[in-house]
């Protein structure tokens, strides 16, 4: 069963983007983002302010930085209503500075990486009035459906319990913690799920 099938949405439908197809859609990923955000961004959270992500954003697409960068857009009747991205972890990634990974791994061994080991799914969102409807699942697999990296791995607060909870009953795992280098970044629980199949 594909993630088209599985969805309760009807008229689904994705478009997929590189890192320069994504940077012209800039206007649409902020409003999705806006969409999906609403009550951190009340907060008044730096790290969560539109401003902010639009910078990180800007930086994961950069031209000669964004390698294969990997954006699937959400789209109901014609109105994106959600999106995830990533990429695979190159071999001079700085993606796991400051982890500490739970019990006696190897940080060294966890960590290397070559280009074609980790997939990051660095963001997966849908706006808040359509939450509940499969979406984010279909966009799940179908970022990550046809990877062919070894694993995958993202980044959960773990005051996030709706998000980690839904991320653990899709066969992702804790390995340890990790706060991004972004300023204001809080830190994170890290997640990986296996991708060979």
């Amino acid at each position: 069963m594909t993630s088209q099938q599985r969805n309760t949405v009807p008229g689904l439908r994705f478009e997929h983007l590189g890192a320069a197809e994504a940077r012209a859609r800039r206007d649409t990923i902020e409003g999705i983002y806006r969409g999906a955000y609403v009550e951190e961004i009340e907060s008044g959270a730096a790290f969560a302010d539109p401003a902010a992500f639009m910078t990180r954003f800007d930086a994961y697409t950069a031209p000669g930085r964004a390698g294969e960068f990997a954006l699937i857009l959400a789209v109901v009747d014609d109105h994106p209503v959600g999106q995830a991205w990533g990429w695979p972890l190159p071999a001079n990634t700085a993606w796991w500075g400051g982890l500490d990974l739970d019990g006696a791994d190897d940080t060294d061994e966890f960590t290397t990486e070559d280009g074609t080991r980790t997939f990051a799914l660095s963001e997966i969102m849908v706006r808040s009035e359509l939450t509940g409807r499969g979406i984010a699942r279909a966009l799940h697999d179908e970022l990550l459906g046809s990877r062919t990296e070894q694993r995958a791995t993202l980044l959960v607060r773990p005051a996030n319990t709706r998000a980690y909870q839904t991320y653990l009953r899709w066969s992702w795992y804790r390995v340890g913690t990790l706060r991004p280098s972004w300023p204001d970044a809080p830190q994170f629980d890290v997640l990986i799920h296996d991708l060979v199949r």
